[in-house]
Order: C-alpha cells, then sequence, then structure tokens
C-alpha cells in the first residue's frame, strides 16, 4: 500500500526523523487556514505541494496548462491562490501517463534554506535476504539516473535485521554522504529514525528524496526529511490498523480495489488480452507467452491455489469490466486448484454476463477431465489449447 507524502512524514516523525513543520489539506479552507498558521508562526515562505502517489510532481503539468505540482509562496494570498490552482485538477507527470491523477489533497509544509540535497532510502535486499540503506550525494534527482550516471555515488549499507541499524553505520554513511562535526551525529541518528520507520511499520520501502541539509534562521545547520515516499507490505497490514486507516482508495484503480475484496491478485496493465491464471509465477509466463507471439495482455491476475467458484467468477466479471479487453485467455494448472471449479466458475460468469469475447482455455492437471467436461457441455463457443504455447498463439489470433 502505497502512501502519501504527508501520512509518509508522519509515521517518520514518529519515529524521530526531523521533518519541516506542515499540515495536510483536503480543502481550499483547510489549505489556507494552514498557510495563516505557518506564516503566524514566523516562517517567511510556504510550499504548496501536491498530493498524488506518483512522483515528479515538481515537473508536472496540470491540465488546464498551470505548470507544476509544487511551489514555493511568499505571502497567504500566493499560498492560497495556488492551493486553488490545484485542488481538483489533474496533474499529468513522467509516472502518471497521460491520463494524471486528480489532487484531492495538498501539503502545506514550511520552507527550508537548502545547502545540499542528498538521497537516502531503506528497502529490502532480496539477493542478500536483508534490509540495506542506500544513499547518495545526488539529491534531488531520480536515483535511477545517478545509478546508470554515477554508480559510485551509490552508498550501500546492508542491516543485520537482528541488530538493526547500529549507529556506526549511520554514522559512516554521514561521513559518506560529506557531512562533518555535529551534523555526523544529527545524521546518523536520522537514519536510525528512518529505519527503525521502516522496520516498525513493516514497509516494503521508505525513501528521501531529497533528504536536506538546510540553513535555520538563527544560522545553524541541520538534516531533515524534505521529501518522504513509502509503501507498506499488504500483507503486515493486519499488525497496523492506524497505517490501514490511511489508504486512499482515490488513488487506486477501481477493478484493483474490486478484486482485493474477494482476494484476488489483480493489476491492469495496457493491453487487450486478458489473462485469468492460478498461481504468480504461471500468471507471469502466461504474460510473457503473449508478447512472445505479438499480443499484450491486459492485466495480471492470480486466482490462487484454492480459489473457489465464487472467487473465479468475480474474476471474469472484473475482467470483463475492462473495456479494453478484446479476448480472454485462461490458463489453469491444477496442483490444489480442482480445473472443474474453475470450468464451473467460468460458465456461470459467461452466462450470466452474456459472453461476446473469444474466451481461449487451457486446462491441465487436478479434475481436469471433468472441467474439460463441464466446458464442452456449456454450449459455450470456446477455443481450446493443450499447452500454454498454444493457447497464447490462439489467444493473440482472436484478439486481432
Amino acid at each position: 500500500m502505497n502512501l502519501h507524502e504527508y501520512q509518509a512524514k508522519e509515521l517518520m516523525r514518529r519515529h524521530g526523523v526531523p521533518v519541516p513543520a506542515g499540515e495536510p489539506a483536503t480543502s481550499v479552507e483547510e489549505a489556507k487556514a494552514a498557510i495563516e498558521k505557518l506564516f503566524g508562526e514566523g516562517h517567511q515562505r510556504v510550499v504548496v505541494k501536491s498530493q498524488i502517489h506518483a512522483g515528479g510532481r515538481g515537473k508536472g503539468t496540470f491540465k488546464d496548462g498551470f505548470q507544476g505540482g509544487v511551489h514555493l509562496a511568499d505571502s497567504v494570498e500566493d499560498a492560497t491562490a495556488k492551493a486553488e490552482a490545484m485542488f481538483g485538477n489533474v496533474l499529468v507527470t513522467k509516472q502518471t501517463g497521460e491520463e494524471g491523477k486528480q489532487v484531492n489533497r495538498l501539503l502545506i509544509t514550511s520552507c527550508q534554506e537548502i545547502k545540499s540535497e542528498f538521497y537516502c532510502a531503506v528497502l529490502l535486499d532480496r539477493a542478500l535476504g536483508k534490509p540495506i540503506i542506500m544513499a547518495s550525494s545526488e539529491g534531488g534527482v531520480d536515483i535511477e539516473e545517478v545509478a546508470e550516471a554515477t554508480p559510485e555515488k551509490i552508498i550501500k549499507e546492508t542491516v543485520d535485521p537482528d541488530l538493526g541499524l547500529q549507529a556506526y553505520q549511520g554514522r559512516k554513511i554521514a561521513i559518506a554522504l560529506g557531512l562533518r562535526g555535529k551534523l555526523i551525529g544529527q545524521c546518523g541518528r536520522l537514519m536510525q529514525g528512518l529505519y527503525a520507520t521502516w522496520a516498525g511499520c513493516d514497509a516494503s520501502m521508505v525513501e528521501v528524496n531529497p533528504l536536506a541539509l538546510i540553513e535555520n534562521e538563527d544560522g545553524t545547520e541541520a538534516v531533515v526529511a524534505l521529501d518522504a515516499k513509502m509503501s507498506i507490505d499488504t500483507n503486515a497490514m493486519f499488525r497496523h490498523a492506524d497505517i490501514a486507516e490511511m489508504r486512499d482508495l482515490t488513488e487506486e484503480d477501481p477493478l484493483e480495489i474490486e478484486a482485493g475484496k474477494f482476494d484476488l491478485n489483480y493489476i491492469k496493465l495496457d493491453g487487450n488480452i486478458a489473462c485469468l491464471v492460478n498461481g504468480a509465477g504461471l500468471a507471469m509466463s502466461t504474460m510473457d507467452a503473449i508478447k512472445h507471439y505479438g499480443g499484450d495482455p491486459a492485466n495480471f491476475l492470480d486466482v490462487g491455489g484454492g480459489a473457489t467458484q465464487e472467487q473465479v467468477k468475480a474474476a471474469f466479471e472484473i475482467i470483463l469490466s475492462d473495456p479494453s479487453v478484446e479476448a480472454i485467455l485462461i490458463n489453469i494448472f491444477g496442483g490444489i486448484m480442482n480445473c472443474n471449479t474453475i470450468a464451473e466458475g467460468v460458465v456461470a460468469a459467461a452466462k450470466e454476463t452474456d459472453l461476446k469475447l473469444p474466451l481461449v482455455v487451457r486446462l491441465e492437471g487436478n479434475n481436469v477431465e471433468a472441467g474439460r467436461q463441464t466446458l464442452a457441455e456449456s454450449g459455450l463457443a470456446l477455443i481450446t489449447a493443450s499447452s500454454l504455447a498454444e493457447a497464447a498463439q490462439k489467444s493473440v489470433e482472436a484478439a486481432k
């Protein structure tokens, strides 16, 4: 589950990570109140930041031509006007695609005097089977660009999950970033706070870009998290009722939300051949086969190893709710799964929806003969296949 920036910063703050003062807003009235509060506290400038689940907000463009999803403002009037321009508007960035995302929330935060920008993230290194801290002196830009152009500027520190991030490791990262004096200890404590956020919230990733060295109004320097991106492991959500309440359904695909109600693993894609498969590995292979024969999958849909007829029926209906679908490929290998359960669910859904699209079916494994008989006696116009390659090829031909 992805979080908004203001939500990620709140979780970081709880774990001791310094972040700028600020408040979220869901209306122009709330935004104006937050703006007035910050100026009233003595801040000279504020930042008005669009809150969507996508990067590149500052360089984005709204559908009405208004430039940028992140703006600085020197007065209450200026900041309020920019908030009004953003609310309800659709922001297009390089990560949203051409359709963009509607801005329903803003973060109003104090503006910091930045001296240097860094990058930092906590994530799991699957090859090592351990968490790592990844940092770079090249902050404020995409880390992918840094990795490609100057990989030597990326610092990695492996963390023992039993011990957590040690103080010396935090200081080691601070020194590698070029910090000196009291800033070393301060940055080291911030790194420990970031790791505590990652571990304590069961996050899959915590990213700060930029992590900034700022100059306070009294002339002192400090390291703070100016931006934040955070994803939570959905499988651990039962342990975090407070984080579960942060879920923003308006940022998610409606079909993916509906699939979640039936415990189906569904991801919308850009193609026109829908896939209904049991098992993530088989689903990936099925999509690869479709691409191999010149087609494009419309979704990833894994019904799991023990799906019920109701789940299969729901999966079928979700597939048919996508107007881009022009053919359907069902590829089932029955280990735990009963092939006849799949067949009965498909027949029920096809008849209820008065299916007109080409339907390619490949069944193999547990109780496959009963499943094939159910399909044969259904009266449906099916295209059958005996192998994955044949099924993929026929589905591509049918979609054309």
